[in-house]
């Protein structure tokens, strides 16, 4: 309401102390002038927050070894090192400090978490149960031997491999938590082929190789899934090495036909071909069969409207039904007061939900994301779901490998 906006308003004036161009900036943002971007920028700027922090407390520590070491030498310099460095720390303390309440007021706008490497280092490549295995052509002649493997490479097989000793000791079948006379591999999805459809978001990319004489490059992207070859050539960004692309690209595949993803950057050029800056490959299969859900990430709340729509297809309550399922967790029982209980775990949340009139209705989604948010705290089944996320991925060429792009 207009009331507690100037509220907010006062508050945050009295709060002031950084001048007029803080105070514009404090301003309570509108829900309807948020998009996804405020949500982007907002995670950036968390994310460059804890860095600097980590940069800091290294600094620190570094220091200290320092001073360490420094010990072993006269007593004289010892005595000034030690005099100087408190005074170090101070400032970098005061540096901190302030920034951090400030963080707290502004938290309004709801982030998503940024990884500042590909999400596969993050969750073990997504090899949870599904592996990979290269087939590669034998050798025949000499000239064989000096082949790459990457040349020899006819094929991949996923799968998963077994060994274990019947019957089995008491403790595997718990843990298992079914009857393993059928075998340890129940519960995994079936083998045929499954059409899917791919929703690509290419955000920005950032310290481009120069591709032309004036040291600059005008990139844009490709994608190549299966058949599927997109090179977006028209849309490409004039002279510029960190450019924000912003698009989103929608792909209809079937796995395990087509599973490989490439994502690639171009050089345009108005005479000749284009030249390849740089590529990034995702295996898009091993996301969609992992335990640790790597579809759509899991946001932090549950929206019908607004910037921060929900945009899993499916719902909260109904991911978790199936998660519960299929690891054959007792749940959820959603309860009165804003309960749920999940195996022997209680969690508890918001019931209602406010539509874009402001009309309140209950709902059990609040409840079954903050079950989602824990998964991994569950026994047995859980397991650290993705969040809402973008992931930041190297750029790689061919002709000059294991240098990013």
């Amino acid at each position: 309401t207009e009331e507690e906006k100037e509220k907010k308003k006062k508050k945050k004036k009295g709060g002031g102390g950084g001048g007029g161009a803080e105070d514009v900036e404090e301003e309570e943002p509108d829900e309807s002038m948020l998009d996804w971007w405020s949500k982007y920028f907002a995670s950036i700027e968390t994310m460059k927050e804890q860095l600097r922090q980590q940069e800091a407390v290294a600094a620190e520590a570094e220091e200290k070894e320092e001073m360490e070491i420094g010990e072993g030498s006269k007593a004289q310099a010892k005595n000034k090192d030690k005099s100087k460095a408190p005074k170090d720390d101070k400032k970098k303390k005061q540096q901190l400090v302030p920034e951090l309440p400030e963080k707290k007021n502004k938290q309004k706008i709801d982030e998503l978490k940024v990884f500042n490497k590909e999400l596969e280092t993050e969750f073990d490549n997504f090899e949870d149960w599904l592996h990979t295995f290269n087939l590669l052509r034998g050798k025949i002649g000499d000239n064989d031997d000096n082949a790459t493997e990457e040349e020899r490479i006819v094929g991949r097989f996923k799968g998963s491999m077994c060994v274990y000793k019947v019957p089995l000791p008491d403790d595997i079948t718990k843990e298992a938590g079914y009857d393993p006379t059928f075998g340890m591999f129940q519960g995994i999805p079936s083998n045929d082929p499954i059409n899917v459809l791919v929703r690509v978001y290419i955000v920005r990319a950032t310290d481009l190789h120069p591709a032309d004489i004036n040291g600059k490059a005008d990139p844009y992207i490709a994608i190549k899934l299966g058949k599927t070859d997109i090179k977006d050539k028209e849309n490409y960004i004039s002279k510029q090495l960190n450019p924000v692309f912003g698009k989103s690209f929608d792909i209809e595949a079937t796995f395990p036909m087509e599973s490989m993803l490439t994502v690639a950057v171009y050089d345009w050029d108005l005479v000749g071909t284009d030249d390849l800056i740089g590529e990034t490959k995702i295996d898009l299969e091993n996301r969609f069969y992992s335990k640790h859900r790597a579809t759509c990430g899991v946001s932090q709340t549950y929206s019908i409207h607004g910037y921060n729509t929900w945009r899993d297809p499916m719902k909260p309550s109904q991911i978790l039904s199936k998660l519960c399922k299929e690891g054959k967790v007792d749940g959820p029982h959603f309860g009165p007061g804003g309960r749920v209980k999940v195996a022997n775990r209680v969690f508890t949340g918001p019931t209602e939900i406010e539509d874009e009139n402001g009309q309140k209705k209950p709902t059990d989604e609040h409840l079954a994301l903050a079950v989602l948010r824990h998964w991994e705290d569950i026994p047995r089944a859980g397991c650290r779901l993705v969040p809402e996320h973008v992931e930041t991925r190297p750029l790689l060429n061919p002709d000059k490998p294991g240098i990013e792009q």
